[in-house]
């Protein structure tokens, strides 16, 4: 006999959920260049590409709105990743000059716009990139949740302080595949199973098994 699967419970607020939703995050990509990627050491560098794609399929899959920013392009750096940037064609790159991407109007205020106040977080390298804007959004009331196998240092040591020190101001770290758990949170919430089973089971997960 087929059981047909059927949500236990009513669906909670998405808008005021204390774990992520559709409704409630938006995705921040910061700073994914070739150089700034051919720098990491801190994990496989083609994992972590393949791991920030995952991610921006994800949030292509659910909706959330996307802060894409890259550093000194208009001076000659290359812009975002061609694998990354086709993930995330919607998205218009803010570029800047600053480290730290919060002391950039235009992206403070691309991340304002959302209107979103928990923030998924990626960027390269974590000691910098990361985390420094996150420090400073968590101070003006955001929440942070970076992704942190799609986020590399330049160093392991470098990698594990960044996170540490945003984690001790108050993130709230997460893996990439927990992340398209908690966005999916029940699979008869039909309409992005089979983005999710596709991006995590049959892309990724099961192909290389």
């Amino acid at each position: 006999m087929l059981v047909r699967m059927t949500t236990s419970n009513a669906v909670r607020d998405p808008l005021i959920d204390h774990l992520l939703t559709s409704e409630n995050a938006a995705l921040v990509v910061i700073d994914y260049r070739p150089t700034q990627l051919a720098a990491v050491t801190s994990m496989d560098r083609a994992l972590l590409v393949d791991n920030v794609v995952s991610v921006a399929r994800l949030a292509k899959a659910f909706e959330l709105p996307v802060v894409l920013s890259t550093v000194n392009v208009a001076n000659g750096q290359e812009p975002t990743l061609p694998e990354l940037k086709t993930a995330l064609s919607a998205s218009a790159e803010i570029d800047r000059t600053q480290m730290n991407a919060w002391e950039d109007a235009a992206f403070r205020n691309a991340v304002e716009e959302t209107g979103r106040q928990k923030l998924i977080m990626t960027a390269l390298w974590t000691e910098i990139c990361l985390a420094f804007p996150s420090l400073d959004a968590m101070r003006e009331g955001f929440e942070i949740y970076p992704v942190v196998d799609a986020v590399g240092g330049t160093s392991p040591d470098a990698h594990r302080a960044g996170l540490e020190r945003i984690v001790q101001a108050g993130a709230q770290p997460v893996s990439w595949v927990s992340l398209a758990g908690e966005l999916q949170r029940d699979w008869a919430r039909a309409d992005t199973v089979g983005d999710v089973v596709d991006i995590v089971v049959t892309t990724r997960l099961l192909a290389t098994t």
